[in-house]
C-alpha cells in the first residue's frame, strides 16, 4: 500500500463507519496492552494464513509509539524445526497464556476447531482476545471492498471466534487486499495514543508514514 492510496481512503471510507470501528479496536488493542499487569501481546493467524505484514507493522508501531508491548510474538500453527527463534513459537503459547496476555487472532475466513480450542483456554485462563476476521455481510455494490464494519445475523456462538472475542472487527470479507488494508489501518492506529486524535487524522497520519513497507528483516 502506499501515501496516494492511502490518502484516497480519507474520502472513500468517511461515513462508512469504518474509520470510527477500526479506532474503537485499535484503542482497545492499545489499552489492552498499555494497563497496569499487561503482559505480552500474542499474534496468531489460522493454519492457512500467518499475519507476517501485521506482526511487522505492530512492531513498527511500537518503536514509533515507545509502546513496547505493542510488538507482538507471533504464533504458528506448525513453525519448522528450523525456524528462528522468535518464529518457532507455537499454539501451546496459547495455553500457557494467562491473566495480562492479549490475544490478536486474525482470521480471513474461518478459525478452525483447534485455534478455537487454543484460544478459549486462552480466554479461561484470564487473557483478552481479539480478533479480526473476515466474517461479515458484503455490500455486493462494492465488489468485496470495504464499505464499513460489518455484524453477521443472529447470535454469536460462545465455541466460535466471535463468542470468544472481547472485542471483534468483522472486515466483512476474506478478499486479500481490502483484509491487508484492515490490518494497516489497525496497526496505524494503535500507534496513536487513545483519543488523541480524530480517525480521519489518524488515516491523514498514515498516508504520511505508509510511502514505504515496514521493514521485514525479523520476518
Amino acid at each position: 500500500m502506499d501515501a496516494v492510496r492511502v490518502s484516497a481512503l480519507r474520502e472513500r471510507l468517511a461515513g462508512t463507519g469504518w474509520l470510527e470501528a477500526v479506532g474503537g479496536f485499535a484503542g482497545s488493542l492499545r489499552r489492552s496492552v498499555e494497563r497496569r499487569g499487561a503482559g505480552e501481546l500474542l499474534l496468531v493467524g489460522t493454519e492457512a494464513y500467518e499475519p507476517w505484514h501485521l506482526a511487522a507493522h505492530l512492531e513498527e508501531e511500537a518503536a514509533w509509539s515507545a509502546v513496547p508491548r505493542l510488538a507482538p510474538t507471533l504464533l504458528r500453527h506448525r513453525p519448522p524445526a528450523t525456524a528462528p527463534t522468535h518464529l518457532a513459537h507455537d499454539l501451546r503459547r496459547l495455553t500457557e497464556a494467562g491473566r495480562g496476555a492479549t490475544v490478536l487472532v486474525v482470521a480471513p475466513a474461518a478459525a478452525g476447531a483447534p485455534l478455537l480450542e487454543r484460544v478459549q483456554d486462552a480466554r479461561r485462563h484470564g487473557a483478552t482476545v481479539l480478533a479480526l476476521d473476515g466474517a461479515g455481510l458484503v455490500d455486493p455494490s462494492t465488489d468485496g471492498d470495504l464499505a464499513g464494519p460489518t455484524d453477521p445475523a443472529g447470535p454469536t456462538d460462545p465455541a466460535d471466534l466471535a463468542g470468544l472475542a472481547h472485542e471483534r472487527l468483522a472486515v466483512g470479507t476474506a478478499a486479500e487486499e481490502p483484509f491487508d488494508l484492515a490490518q494497516h489501518l489497525v496497526s496505524a492506529a494503535a500507534g496513536q495514543p487513545v483519543g488523541r486524535r480524530s480517525a480521519l487524522g489518524r488515516l491523514a497520519e498514515l498516508a504520511g508514514r505508509l510511502a514505504s513497507a515496514p521493514s521485514l528483516s525479523r520476518w
